[in-house]
């Protein structure tokens, strides 16, 4: 069986080795690429992505990705995107002022709360190993990316915002932070995005990887 084609997007802004030997060790065949033939042409697309969301955006918009990451959405692609690739999914961001995102998730991205549920400090950024849990009103992970995970399995997180998704629906998997629920892993049809960074994240990030060459 051919291997499935991978396009991480190199836009100057992301661990894009990382990602690359994460996806290979699966099975994929990847190319890191900001040629937007190539891009739209690959069975998947992963918009990595780190540091601040304004800096993020301004890249892909001045490199002419944007349009191409919408045309990766509209097509029917599978699109993920990890971390600040994640929260750029979304309408907008509030960090150092408001930003437009890519508007392909309905929602906002806003700080990781600095006090936990009673009210002590906690440490920002939220930086470290946690806990995948089901968020409020979803039953179980079936059908989603993390379908093969089960609730307590770790993620290794990285950030100071999270996003904050209008239709809770596409909301699939949380982490808790001081008892503070944080969109871990969000979704909208061929829209999908972590938070953690499966790439680093051991067997759990690899299995999640796997569902999405699957999927």
């Amino acid at each position: 069986m051919a291997s499935t084609e991978v396009a991480v997007i190199d836009y100057g802004v992301g661990n894009l080795l990382s990602v690359r030997r994460a996806l290979e060790h699966c099975g994929a065949a990847v190319t890191v690429t900001s040629d937007p033939r190539l891009i739209l042409a690959a069975d998947r697309v992963v918009l990595p992505g780190v540091g601040a969301f304004a800096n993020g955006m301004a890249a892909l918009v001045r490199q002419r990705l944007a349009v191409t990451v919408r045309d990766v959405a509209a097509r029917g692609r599978l699109l993920l995107g990890i971390c600040l690739g994640m929260q750029m999914l979304f309408d907008n961001s509030t960090e150092f002022g408001v930003t437009p995102g890519l508007g392909l998730i309905a929602g906002t991205v806003v700080a990781v709360p600095a006090t936990s549920s009673t009210g002590d400090a906690l440490k920002i950024p939220h930086i470290g190993w946690n806990a995948l849990v089901l968020p409020g009103g979803r039953e179980n992970w079936s059908e989603t990316l993390v379908q093969d995970l089960r609730p307590g399995e770790a993620a290794y997180f990285v950030h100071s915002f999270m996003a904050s998704p209008t239709d809770q629906r596409n909301r699939i998997a949380d982490c808790l932070y001081g008892e503070n629920p944080i969109a871990a892993v969000v979704g909208r049809d061929n829209v999908l995005g972590c938070q953690f960074h499966p790439e680093k994240s051991g067997e759990t990030g690899l299995t999640v990887l796997r569902r999405f060459l699957q999927m």
